[in-house]
């Protein structure tokens, strides 16, 4: 009888239901809107800070959220996180419940606030604020002064003040949606 080492024989190609049976492509879901670059994303940016300007900051919230890049590269995924942090930042504290339910009452409320939780995971999963480096403080002229003071080293780029505005726009979110947005954020393969 042969000496056969049974720890390197491949079990997964006699099970059915194994990965390597079926190509993975095929578990992401047919509706994926077609790949964004990252010049399509700074041009929707552009118009939402200009929605933003106007005063409509239900609209603009809606209008970047609607145009998430699930199928864009990351530099794409990197300017829109940056443009719904800015869009999440310009909102004031008291209106948050009013924008909030405008933005997920009507059609595609659902899959908005999907889209918002995945985003407020994504600014929140960086490390030290470093993703959101480039969104706040921002400098108000050639003097170097900042609207924006650093508590200490490691809020040095402004990341506490965009965490905390993440931490309280998940906290409003989930009182709308539930936790039942959480799990569908956590089990969804489409990434922003």
């Amino acid at each position: 009888m042969a000496a056969i080492n049974y720890r390197t024989a491949n079990v997964d190609i006699y099970d059915p239901e194994s990965s390597i049976n079926f190509p993975l492509a095929t578990l992401q879901p047919s509706s994926l809107p077609a790949p964004i670059t990252a010049a399509a994303a700074a041009s929707i940016a552009q118009q939402v800070r200009q929605l933003l300007r106007s005063g409509d900051s239900a609209a603009a919230l809606a209008g970047v959220l609607d145009s998430a890049p699930l199928g864009g590269d990351d530099g794409a995924k990197q300017v829109h996180l940056t443009t719904v942090i800015e869009v999440l930042q310009g909102i004031r504290q008291s209106d948050v419940v009013k924008v909030l339910e405008g933005v997920l009452n009507g059609q595609g409320g659902k899959e908005r606030g999907d889209t918002l939780m995945k985003y407020l995971y994504r600014g929140m999963s960086a490390p030290g604020g470093k993703t959101l480096s480039g969104v706040s403080p921002q400098a108000t002229g050639t003097s170097g002064f900042s609207q924006i003071q650093a508590r200490n080293i490691s809020e040095g780029s402004g990341g506490g003040q965009a965490m905390s505005v993440l931490l309280s726009w998940h906290e409003k979110l989930v009182e709308m949606v539930g936790v039942g947005g959480i799990v569908r954020v956590m089990c969804d393969r489409r990434t922003v």
